[in-house]
Parts: structure tokens; sequence; C-alpha cells
């Protein structure tokens, strides 16, 4: 496989993030949180290296290597010189208990260790303000650094020395040293014993999330991996999940289809929690449900948008941020997604889906009640209102809209879900209501998006072109497996959609011409429609490929060009780590072969 500049490894503590380098460089991280200025932007500032970066710098380096400490977020990086000298680098943000709640602060800590050798280090430090408009001015003491980020200051406390570290100078590192980025206030306690204690602390949080989750026997590690990455998209304060950690990483070379995904998309949320429901992870869930919950209240009743901020914000004004030249040079840097003023219908379902689940499962610590019944029946009026009108689409097509069968499909799940929900709370007037309602959506799909002619479902009710959603149909609960209409609209879209081992999302040209990568969530839901069709051998050898394809730490991108084999897109993308999970847990041996 190609070697990508997305060979990054994600740190964060559901707060803030950042992506580390193969080299240990901090390359991307925003604070105060996912969607603030990226402090560290030197990802998107192409030749510009020492700008937006944070890097430990070994003389001579010769090779480094990489890991995670086991079932943690925490990241060790090895650096060698050509003299055999050594150097190790634990970077993590601080994740754990304290005082009665969890203790995230905007921070990051990093420990650099000598391990062989005498090894000889320089520090550059160079954070930014204004999305790459100026590098952040500094004051300093004898023991720490503040670096002026708009109306707020980072603090550098550590115990190295602070002359180095201004001057970039490079010394022997002759003991451990420690550095903690976060609020600008003094350090509580030593510096050395404080740092290490929340590298232990952290490291037990994640090990103990890690020790309840229900993962399949094979591909332990790799959905270990993408689970912790999932999590660390999650906003805690809020509950919002966001698409991925990244803005304007190019879904192919110069194709300027670069968005900034730093926010929560209905639909991507879903599959997430989806995902990590199938784990046992029900911590996101339920903070989900809670930002679920504003998210509706605030729409009355209304119009819900594709996507919001982590904070709810549904104007989301999307803008070039001029000073970042982009990804390898190849901009534009967007901020904002002009995405949030689209109609897309899918949503409804989506909100109702993860919702429903709070009225049957007894393991939340809240449970849904009568009055969010009522909430969300106002979701499925929506959906009834919607399911026949034209949308953007789950591709977010900017300059043409149709009836598509995906959105459609998806109000009648929402309408499907509430029938069971009334059900269950013995509501018999309502489980007719909406069992009548889906009745009716699902033979108006059956009536306009079925094409006799090309024997299999189109994507939209207008047209019989295809599109790689229609593979949800049985994740739905639409179709099963064994539907005669499935098996047709498989074999339509593997035929016309299929690259090898990739998926597109569609062949058509759109706003931007032809598609010219895979798309890998596409790809996983290939795999999965293989395994349901009982092609599990073919299903098992491509998902094999697709994790040949993933980062040194176990992570994917949005899209993949399919003749190169290099990633493209923002990173890490939700969607993608999702269909790795799903298809581990599909695919795998049962556990019962070793126990």
């Amino acid at each position: 496989m190609m070697q990508s500049d997305l060979e990054l490894s994600p740190i964060g503590n559901c707060q803030v993030s950042t992506l580390v380098d193969s080299e240990g460089a901090f390359v991307w991280g925003c604070v105060p949180r996912v969607d603030g200025d990226p402090v560290f932007c030197s990802l998107l500032n192409d030749n510009a290296r020492d700008r937006g970066i944070w890097r430990f710098e070994l003389e001579g380096q010769a090779r480094s290597s990489q890991r995670y400490e086991r079932n943690t977020a925490i990241l060790v990086t090895r650096l060698e010189a050509d003299d055999g000298s050594a150097v190790e680098i634990h970077d993590f943000a601080p994740r754990f208990e304290r005082s009665g709640r969890m203790y995230r602060p905007v921070a990051y800590a990093r420990i650099v260790r000598p391990v062989a050798g005498a090894p000889r280090l320089r520090i550059v430090l160079a954070p930014m303000n204004g999305y790459g408009a100026s590098l952040a001015e500094t004051t300093n003491g004898t023991n720490h650094i503040r670096y002026m980020i708009g109306p707020q200051a980072l603090r550098l406390s550590t115990d190295a020395p602070v002359g180095y570290v201004l001057e970039g100078r490079s010394y022997r590192v002759e003991s451990d040293q420690h550095f903690f980025l976060g609020p600008d206030e003094p350090f509580d306690g030593n510096i050395r014993s404080e740092v290490r204690r929340m590298e232990a602390m952290t490291a037990r949080y994640w090990q103990h999330w890690v020790r309840g989750l229900h993962i399949p026997l094979e591909w332990q590690e790799e959905v270990i991996r993408a689970a912790i990455a999932l999590k660390l998209c999650q906003h805690e304060e809020t509950g919002a999940i966001v698409a991925a950690l990244t803005t304007s990483i190019p879904e192919a070379a110069n194709s300027q289809r670069n968005w900034d995904y730093r926010y929560c998309w209905i639909r991507d949320s879903y599959y997430t929690v989806q995902a990590l429901n199938r784990l046992g992870a029900l911590d996101v869930l339920e903070k989900y449900l809670a930002y679920l919950r504003n998210i509706v209240d605030q729409a009355r009743g209304g119009q819900i948008q594709p996507l919001y901020s982590v904070m709810g914000a549904d104007e989301l004004h999307e803008f070039e941020a001029e000073h970042l030249a982009g990804y390898r040079g190849m901009g534009p840097v967007r901020v904002g997604n002009a995405a949030y003023k689209q109609v897309q219908h899918d949503c409804y379902g989506q909100i109702v889906m993860p919702t429903a689940q709070a009225f049957f499962d007894t393991r939340l610590l809240r449970m849904a009640d009568e009055r969010d019944f009522e909430h969300l029946e106002e979701v499925g009026e929506a959906a009834w209102a919607k399911h026949d009108q034209p949308d953007a689409g789950l591709w977010e097509f900017r300059t043409r809209q149709e009836v598509h069968t995906y959105s459609a499909v998806m109000c009648w799940a929402a309408c499907d879900r509430l029938a069971n929900v009334a059900a269950t709370l013995g509501k018999g007037d309502r489980v007719v209501h909406w069992k009548q309602r889906a009745d009716a959506i699902r033979a108006k799909i059956d009536e306009n998006a079925w094409s006799e002619e090309g024997g299999h479902y189109g994507a939209s009710f207008e047209s019989d072109y295809l599109d790689a959603s229609l593979l949800q149909l049985v994740e739905l609960r639409y179709l099963t497996p064994d539907d005669e209409r499935f098996l047709k609209t498989f074999a339509a879209v593997e035929r016309d959609l299929r690259r090898g081992d990739h998926m597109l999302r569609y062949a058509a040209e759109d706003d931007f011409g032809a598609p010219e990568t895979a798309f890998n969530v596409c790809t996983f839901w290939l795999i999965e429609a293989l395994a349901l069709v009982d092609r599990r051998e073919e299903a098992r050898e491509m998902f094999e490929a697709m994790l040949s394809h993933t980062t040194a730490s176990g992570m994917l991108s949005e899209d993949l060009d399919y003749e190169t084999d290099e990633l493209w897109g923002n990173f890490p993308q939700t969607y993608s780590l999702v269909g790795i999970i799903n298809c581990a847990g599909l695919l795998s041996k049962p556990w019962s072969e070793v126990r």
C-alpha cells in the first residue's frame, strides 16, 4: 500500500483530541473542542512544517516506531538515532474520574524518556491562531510558557529547560521529562509525579472501558482500536458525535471535495451508536440520546437538519480559511458546512431508531417514558409528511433533489419502530396508527422505487440509477436477505458499483463530476451483503483486504483510491470504523469455538 500522509494516530479525552504522525508530531488538534481553532494545523499547512506543530526532533534520527499501550488511547512513539540513542514519547489527553466527575481538561500530556545512549533532542512547539493566520505569541516564567491562543492562553508546564524550548535549541536528555499543555493556570503539584499519575489513571480508565465491551473472537485488536476511536469522536459535554476529527482532507487528489466534518451528522451518529451498541458501549448511546432530545426539543416538531454543531447550534456558515494551503497544498480549507441548509429526510428514522432502544433496554440509567414517546411521535409525523418529498439524499448532492429511496426507507423505519414502541407502552391505537403509516410508505416505495425494466430498486423514485445505500435495505429490516428483490438489487449494485475489492457510492456524475475514489463504508456494506447471501468466504477475504488498508494505528479515512490503495478524505472517519466493527461481528468465528 502507498505510504499516506494520513498515517496518523488519534489521542484524546472526549473534550479535545489531536492527530499524531508516525514520528510523534502533533499535526492536527483544535481547542477548546473538536470544532475549535486548530492550534496544531501543520497537516493542512502544506510545506510549512514548523508552523502549527509540536514535535521532538532526535539528532541523527534514523527510524521511528509506534504503538498504543494495550487497550488505551495512550500512544507510545520510539525515536532512534544512527548512534543507537533513543527516546520514547508517551502521549495522552488526561481522562479519569476525579471528585465524582470526569476530569477531561483542554489539555495534552507528553512524557519523553531517554531509553538508550545519550539522546539529544530539539523541541518545536509552535501553536497557531485563527486557522493558521499567525503563530501564537508567548510569555514565559521559570517553569512554564504561555501561548496566546485567541482570547485564552494555553500554558505549557514542564520540567524540561524552558529556554531550550523557547529557542528551539537541541540538548541532551538525561532524565524523563514531562510536558502538560493545558489551561492558563499554575500547575498544581509536582509535575513529574502528577503527569505520571495522570498517565496511570488515564490508562486505567481506558482499560476498564474496553473490559466492558462485548467483542468478537476474531479481529479483537482491530475492533478495540475502532471502538476507542469512535468514543474519541464524542464530545462528552453534550453527547454529540462528530463525523471525523478533521476538515478538508480531499476525497480525491485536487478534487475540491474538501468538507468540514467536525460536526454531528444525525446519520453518521446513528451508525456510530448502532455499532457501539453491538459492543455494549451504552455510555456513548446514553449521552447521544440526551443530545438528540435537545435537538428534537429545539426543532419543536419542525424540520430536523442533517447536522448540527457539537453544542447543538443549527447555523454552520461555511467559509474558506485563506491562511491554510490545504492537505498537500490541495485547498480550499473549509470551516463550517453549508449542508446544514439541506433537506435530508433520512434523519427522522435515524432519530427514532436509537431512541426506540431506550424504551426497551433496562440497562440504561434513564429509560424513555411516555413524555419521550410524545416527542418522538412528532419526529414520526415529520417522517410521514416528508417520506415522498424530494431531498438532497444521504450523499448530500448540492445541486439536485429527488425522492431518494434510502430517505423514504428511513421514514418507513421511523414509523415502523414507533409502532414497536407504542406496543411496549400498551398504546394499541398508536400501534395501529403507526403500522398503517409504515405500510402506506412501504407501498409507495415498492410502487415508485422498484424498476421492472431493470429488475431492481433504484436510488430514487425518479430514475433507476443505483447507489450503495440500497444494500442497507436488509440492515433496516425493510427486506430479508433471501428476498428475491434484494438479491436482484444486490446483483445490480455489485455489477455497477463494485471495483475489485472496493465499492463506489454511486457511479453517476454529481456536482463535481464522476467519483474517483471508493467510499470505505460502502465497501463494508458490500462485505456485509456478501455474508448475508451466503458468500461468507468471499466476504472474509474482502474484509481482510480492507483491514490491510488501515493505518498502523488501525484507522481508516473516508475514501480510498482503488487503483493506488491510498487513503483520502477526512480522518478518522466514523463511518469507516463502524464498518470494521460491524463486519468483524458478522464474520467472526463464535466464542463457543474456544471456550
